[in-house]
């Protein structure tokens, strides 16, 4: 019986912190939007498996040091492009830009 309610409490423990280490992806999405310039300085978006393209009108209006803080593990700047490595959140971003066009 001591066992069970160990068990449970380690569960409910457990739930505890993947819920408060739980981001909310909608709020890093539009800090990264407004790190890009804004979505109007947004042309274009492309996704290869975790990296993400994005064109911009003006790549000055970018600021790479907030998109590094918001969890990016790399930028590389192209001429008017950036690609940045997020991972798994890759397509979720791009959808999220797409829908705010």
């Amino acid at each position: 019986m001591q066992y069970i309610i160990i068990g449970i409490v380690l569960l409910i423990i457990l739930l505890a912190i993947l819920k408060a280490n739980k981001k909310d992806v909608n709020l890093d999405f539009n800090k990264l939007v407004e790190a890009l310039g804004g979505k109007e300085n947004i042309i274009d978006t492309e996704i290869m498996l975790s990296r993400f393209k994005v064109t911009l009108k003006d790549i000055t209006k970018a600021n790479k040091e907030a998109i590094q803080k918001l969890g990016a593990k790399g930028i590389v700047e192209i001429d008017n492009q950036l690609k940045i490595i997020l991972g798994p959140n890759s397509k979720q971003l791009k959808k999220y830009i797409d829908d705010l066009k």
